[in-house]
């Protein structure tokens, strides 16, 4: 089940869900809008898996960054989002999708326990303008039926996550 967003707003306030800054107005019918924050990893090299990644790290000016299309960018969110009771969902929205900008296709499960602030995968279709702190997609929080353990608890690679995390696979490739 999907929380309204009145379910959304009690589970803040009895502390069921951590939204860090949170802003009640950014409460939607059943979902958060949440924003980009101020930082972008341009992946400006060949990419192999068995290898971490090259980047370069940028600051999103306030007048904004140009993004090619082509490329990869990796942001993060600029709402850090932890439930030990609901499970996370987050995407990108159809105002974003209207300017051609895919965000977050690949990993948009945030288990109960997850703490974090989300790194964000990004690629356009056109050359876009964006700005920090922009709305850039909504967040859904779901019920979860049965026993569950938090992922805070269960030692994955990703579980401490405060900014953008870039990805890890070649640890299990060695």
């Amino acid at each position: 089940m999907i929380l309204t967003g009145p379910e959304i707003l009690r589970a803040v306030e009895a502390g069921d869900i951590g939204i860090d800054p949170f802003d009640s107005a950014r409460v939607s019918p059943n979902a958060y809008d949440w924003r980009l924050g101020d930082t972008i990893r341009l992946c400006d090299t060949d990419l192999d898996a068995r290898r971490p990644t090259e980047y370069t790290e940028l600051t999103i000016p306030p007048d904004g960054m140009l993004l090619l299309p082509g490329r990869l960018y990796l942001g993060v969110t600029y709402e850090r989002t932890r439930s030990d009771r609901y499970a996370q969902f987050i995407n990108g929205d159809r105002t974003l999708g209207a300017l051609g900008v895919w965000v977050h296709v690949s990993a948009p499960l945030g288990h109960v326990g997850h703490a974090i602030r989300w790194t964000l995968e990004i690629c356009t279709v056109r050359r876009v303008r964006i700005y920090p702190r922009m709305t850039f997609g909504k967040i859904i929080f779901l019920k979860t039926v049965g026993e569950h353990a938090s992922y805070q608890d269960m030692g994955f690679k990703y579980m401490s996550s405060s900014g953008i995390d870039m990805s890890r696979l070649y640890e299990e490739l060695q």
